[in-house]
């Protein structure tokens, strides 16, 4: 079966690189996209096999398009690399492109309450409400996701900050995509990073700022 690569934005991600690089399954090729490191994450990735890239512009968005354009296979995959999502829990939704649908994406579930907080997940809530009245019947803004490339390129999203997934969420409803929304278990990050976003209140309000833009 054909290798999938997967786009690992990453800022300051060394304490949780060497985990979840070692956690892809057999198959799913890593491509890091450093967006700034300053604690030699870009060389912790070469080193563990990873195909790193580098995208000096600063946003999430902006290295999540980075990877997807130097990606080469033809389904391609998404996840945030701070050890918060489980690499093992790819492969479902791969395999919901291959059998038909335009996107998969995965639904948090926290392990424990203590995971996602109270702010983080509120947003969370409040934004993907949003998106389901646009005709998408989904439950979370995408983290974890899987598409074709050429597809995905072809909605053409604009945003290099942190309103990138809610685009591609907003396009994917306009353009009539079916979506796939598997649960995936949600852990705490890897000791020694720091969320951007979830981590504090501002972090939370200010990807809000960004996501209610894309809204607008």
């Amino acid at each position: 079966m054909e290798q999938v690569d997967v786009v690992l934005p990453c800022l300051d991600e060394a304490a949780a690189l060497p985990g979840v690089l070692a956690a892809l399954p057999p198959g799913y090729r890593a491509l890091v996209v450093d967006n700034g490191s300053r604690d030699g994450s870009a060389g912790i990735a070469e080193r563990h096999g990873a195909r790193v890239v580098h995208e000096p512009r600063p946003g999430y968005g902006a290295a999540v398009h980075t990877g997807l354009e130097a990606a080469t296979s033809e389904l391609v995959a998404f996840l945030d690399c701070d050890g918060s999502l489980d690499p093992q829990e790819l492969p479902p939704l791969v395999e919901q492109v291959r059998r038909g649908a335009d996107l998969g994406t995965g639904r948090r579930v926290p392990v424990s309450a203590a995971v996602w907080p109270w702010h983080a997940r509120a947003g969370n809530a409040l934004i993907a409400a949003l998106v389901r009245r646009r005709g998408l019947a989904v439950h979370d803004i995408a983290p974890m996701r899987a598409a074709r490339r050429v597809e995905l390129l072809g909605l053409g999203i604009e945003d290099r900050a942190f309103g990138y997934p809610l685009e591609l969420l907003c396009k994917a409803a306009a353009a009539g995509w079916t979506v796939a929304e598997l649960d995936v278990s949600y852990r705490s990050r890897a000791a020694g990073t720091r969320s951007k976003v979830s981590g504090s209140v501002r972090g939370t309000l200010r990807a809000a700022r960004g996501m209610a833009g894309v809204l607008r």
